[in-house]
C-alpha cells in the first residue's frame, strides 16, 4: 500500500507537492565522494535527485560509482558550501601540457590502471579529459 511502488508518478509528484516535497532533477554530469579512507567515489552521468522537505535538502544519486584513489576534486568544499574559490587552483592550469591535460590527472591515470604516461595521456584525450573515464577505459 505504501512506498508507491504501483503508483502513477505524476499521483506521486502530485501528494509530494501537497505534503509540501519539492522534487527536482539535477542535469549533473559528475559527481565526487570524497571518503575520508581516500578511496573516493565517482559518479558519471549519474542521476541526481534534490529534495526540499520544509527546508531541509537531500540529494540522491543513482549510478554506479567508480574508485579512485584521488579524484582529483581538492578544492570543491568550497564550491559546496558557497564559497567564492574556484574548485580548481590556478596552479593547475599551469602543469597542464599543450594539449590543456594537468599532468597530476595524467599521473593519476597512469598510477591508477598500471600504464605509462603516454598511454595514460592518450586515454585522457579519448575520454575527454576526465580521469575518472579514462581509468574506466584502460581497465
Amino acid at each position: 500500500m505504501f512506498g508507491g511502488g504501483g503508483m502513477n508518478p505524476r499521483k506521486m509528484k502530485q501528494m509530494m507537492k501537497q505534503m509540501g516535497i519539492d522534487v527536482e532533477e539535477l542535469d549533473a554530469e559528475r559527481v565526487v565522494i570524497e571518503t575520508a579512507d581516500g578511496d573516493d567515489l565517482v559518479f558519471d552521468g549519474a542521476q541526481v535527485t534534490k529534495m526540499d522537505a520544509q527546508g531541509q535538502e537531500t540529494y540522491q544519486i543513482v549510478g554506479s560509482p567508480d574508485e579512485v584513489a584521488d579524484a582529483g576534486a581538492s578544492g570543491g568544499a568550497a564550491a559546496v558550501e558557497g564559497g567564492d574559490e574556484p574548485a580548481l587552483d590556478d596552479a593547475d592550469d599551469a602543469d597542464a601540457g599543450d594539449d590543456g591535460i594537468p599532468e597530476e590527472d595524467v599521473k593519476l591515470v597512469a598510477q591508477q590502471a598500471g600504464v605509462s604516461k603516454e598511454a595514460a595521456r592518450e586515454a585522457l584525450e579519448a575520454a575527454n579529459g576526465e580521469p575518472a573515464r579514462a581509468i574506466s577505459d584502460l581497465q
